[in-house]
């Protein structure tokens, strides 16, 4: 490396992103403490080296510990599958972590929220964005990365389109499904993430970033169809609502009922770089939809996932199931159950 970083602690390294993010850091020789409410599920992941501490935002008394010493602290924590008061739940634990790291000597945070404007944002994207507000006002420089959708093997998007695209040659699609979003791939989200450390800790600073395509999740459903070569057929129809849209994609790819109506609520609004601050300030330079697309769909079809989007519900509560089949547990088998999670 070409500098000393110092202490990084990253929270929610049992997350799909956090979990890619963990192997980069691992790989990039730097010091690294993983946080985890359950630190058993970490250790055998980990790289020789990291320390792996237990914490919770939602237990101050657990903090102090795990950021002593820390130079750099990665926020990637949120709590959408986990009650129907998640974003009450997360603004306490932000402000929890903000609090403690400002008394530990943070000196940098790294947060990932949601790309959305707007006075009508869905109650998933405006607790992403509250989180971030709330991690800049701790006085800490503050890194907030905004993104849209996420492409990579194993992740929520993905498997969503996968599931959708394989199982139904003809679809009926809700008008969320023509929202204009801006994806990015896990990898360059990750790059993004990394390089952030260069940064000087001076200022907080908000980056939009994406992919150089904005498309809708029906774009990326026929794209991904092009690539499979299969032929589907799909009839908009404006009657389907959030809940109601959340059951038609539940009888085709039950994942965790939660996570899915509040992610569908949070299509309404669209996702689209509107500043380009990060393509002056960073060397990434994102993947376009085709590529990332299929990048994703050969990683996934070999089972090379290195994380899944359910890693995190994992890593917090014993494997729940729906309609007999369980998910939310790594003991499935990837390859023949990514609608299952």
């Amino acid at each position: 490396m070409s500098r000393e970083y110092g202490l990084t602690l990253l929270t929610g390294a049992s997350g799909y992103v956090g979990g890619r993010l963990r192997r980069a850091l691992d790989a990039g020789g730097h010091q690294l403490r993983c946080m985890a409410r359950r630190p058993e599920y970490l250790h055998s992941r980990v790289a020789d080296g990291t320390e792996v501490v237990a914490g919770d935002v939602l237990d101050p008394g657990s903090l102090p510990d795990a950021l002593r010493g820390v130079h750099t602290a990665y926020y990637l924590i949120h709590s959408m599958g986990s009650s129907s008061d998640y974003a009450e739940r997360d603004r306490r634990g932000a402000e929890s972590f903000a609090k403690a790291a400002c008394e530990a000597g943070v000196r940098r945070l790294i947060y990932l929220g949601g790309l959305g404007q707007g006075e009508r944002l869905s109650r998933h994207l405006m607790s992403r964005q509250d989180v971030g507000r709330i991690l800049r006002a701790s006085g800490i420089p503050t890194v907030e990365f905004r993104a849209s959708i996420v492409i990579g093997s194993g992740s929520l998007s993905f498997e969503l389109v996968r599931a959708l695209v394989e199982k139904l040659p003809a679809m009926v699609t809700p008008s969320w499904v023509d929202t204009p979003t801006q994806p990015i791939g896990i990898e360059d989200l990750v790059a993004y993430l990394v390089e952030a450390l260069d940064l000087p800790a001076q200022e907080s600073e908000v980056y939009e970033i994406g992919g150089p395509d904005r498309v809708s999740y029906g774009d990326l459903m026929r794209e991904y169809a092009r690539l499979r070569g299969l032929r589907r057929v799909m009839v908009p129809v404006p009657l389907l609502t959030p809940r109601l849209s959340s059951l038609w994609l539940a009888l085709v790819s039950p994942v965790y009922a939660q996570v899915g109506r509040e992610l569908i609520d949070g299509m309404r609004n669209a996702t689209v770089v509107q500043d380009d601050g990060a393509l002056r300030d960073f060397a990434v330079r994102p993947r376009g939809i085709r590529e990332v697309l299929a990048r994703a769909l050969v990683n996934e079809d070999l089972g090379f996932a290195a994380t899944r989007w359910s890693d995190a519900l994992s890593a917090q509560r014993a494997p729940r199931s729906w309609g007999g089949v369980t998910f939310g547990s790594r003991r499935v088998d990837s390859r023949a159950a990514w609608v299952q999670r």
